[in-house]
């Protein structure tokens, strides 16, 4: 009896004792350089998903590209930076686990001239601004300051937007 306890606690403890330990993927540092268009000095809009996931590991979701159909993606959404790698375009959103080179996040949209000079295109609720890689798009809360960045290397007139 003691044999069977034994031989039945070995198998059902085996497949334990064969797991393997796997380490998290590590990132490295985010650095959005906004003005140049770019993270890191490595991954830029026309980036591919491949690149990105290369680059920084750590994702948290990948959505496959469709040829334009749907939203091609590297995710990072505990670090709230979106790799839109279909539609040519970084979002970085309010809660941005990284570092914004400048600091623009929460910038009150009044002192943003200075800085940007005019936008090309604006609305209530966001500006779009000309830059040597293409547009700089920035998003407004309910007090006027930024809380959300897209930049991509499509003109304004050219950009198609995930939901």
């Amino acid at each position: 009896m003691k044999l069977i306890a034994v031989s039945l606690a070995f198998f059902i403890s085996l497949p334990a004792a064969q797991a393997q330990l796997k380490a998290a993927p590590v990132c490295p540092p985010l650095v959005v350089d906004v003005l140049e268009g770019h993270v890191s000095h490595k991954i830029d809009c026309s980036s591919t998903s491949g690149e990105v996931q290369k680059q920084f590991p750590c994702f948290t979701e990948v959505v496959e590209e469709t040829n334009g159909t749907t939203c091609g993606a590297v995710l990072y959404k505990d670090k709230d930076i979106y790799f839109y790698t279909e539609r040519d375009y970084i979002e970085i959103r309010e809660k941005f686990k990284g570092t914004l080179e400048p600091a623009l996040m929460g910038v009150n949209r009044n002192l943003l001239f200075k800085l940007l000079g005019n936008p090309k295109m604006k609305d209530a609720g966001w500006e779009a601004y000309q830059t040597k890689y293409g547009t700089l798009i920035l998003y407004f809360n309910g007090d006027n300051k930024i809380n959300k960045i897209q930049i991509t290397n499509k003109s304004t007139e050219t950009i198609k937007l995930c939901e």
